[in-house]
């Protein structure tokens, strides 16, 4: 019962569980100051309060390496019907598990110092773990996960494109300006950058050819970039749609569920509308 109500604090709280809600709360909160220390740290203005800093990241990440090791025994709650161990192993090697492991070695790792502190900005991907927190954000991570499929297949037409792309601006322009169009890998940084952004100016088409395939590509690729666009506004739109009849016909339980209790003589008034809901009772 212990294990269970553990595995309850750590989850994502309701609002009459407080000891759960402060428990997100602060892990939130911890989340967040890592984020700012690793801003932080590189201002010079820094430098008086780096044995403030290195304290408090030893704290936070002392407990996130208690949340990840409480997540790993609790992991059989989560999988229900799984065994201990495979419960165990498929946190291990989930996206949050992953996640709550990359927050807590980089610390370690980077203690001798030196290029070994880059390492520490992996700690910023526990603010991928916030999402559970938050419903608009929980939304977004249910629309990339329902339209994944649609989303890969534009990004595949926009990585051939890009191919075809830096090919044939190689073939228009390496005897113009063989240094900028060297090979096809040049070609390809001029395709990412003219389909997917207004050009980054330092490879430029010199020839008429080469000029008239860019401008065509550059058209192409305002559509290409809209299609992903396209996919996520319209599944942004039918989670929405989905979060809200759910909202409704909870309610509408909810209030079922009050008028049954009032009618049953389990909730006392001295009225004719149910104390909850405010609903006028059938009489």
């Amino acid at each position: 019962m212990k294990k269970r109500r553990i595995f309850e604090i750590i989850q994502v709280g309701n609002l009459s569980d407080i000891p759960s809600r402060a428990y997100d709360i602060f892990l939130i909160l911890a989340v967040l100051v890592n984020i700012f220390i690793a801003l932080f740290d590189t201002f010079p203005q820094s430098e008086p309060y780096q044995g403030l800093i290195w304290g408090v990241e030893l704290f936070t990440v002392m407990f996130f390496t208690l949340d990840y090791g409480l997540r790993i025994w609790t992991a059989d709650f989560l999988y229900p019907g799984m065994k201990e161990g495979k419960a165990r192993l498929k946190f291990i090697f989930s996206w949050a598990g992953l996640i709550d492991f990359l927050s807590c070695v980089p610390f370690l790792v980077s203690a001798g110092g030196g290029v070994l502190r880059m390492f520490r900005i992996i700690r910023i991907l526990r603010v991928f773990r916030i999402h559970h927190y938050a419903d608009p954000l929980r939304v977004i991570g249910d629309v990339l996960k329902k339209k994944r499929g649609q989303l890969l297949s534009s990004i595949f037409i926009v990585f051939i494109l890009m191919i075809a792309s830096s090919l044939l601006m190689y073939h228009l322009e390496h005897e113009a300006q063989p240094e900028a169009f060297a090979n096809a890998f040049s070609g390809f940084w001029w395709a990412a950058n003219t389909l997917l952004t207004v050009g980054y100016g330092d490879i430029i088409p010199m020839t008429l050819a080469g000029k008239i395939c860019g401008t065509l590509l550059t058209f192409l690729g305002v559509g290409m970039v809209a299609i992903p666009t396209g996919i996520l506004s319209a599944g942004f739109m039918e989670q929405v749609s989905i979060v809200r009849e759910r909202a409704v016909v909870e309610g509408f339980i909810e209030d079922v569920r009050h008028v049954q209790e009032a009618q049953a003589g389990t909730v006392q008034h001295s009225y004719n509308y149910c104390p909850h809901c405010g609903k006028e009772l059938p009489k």
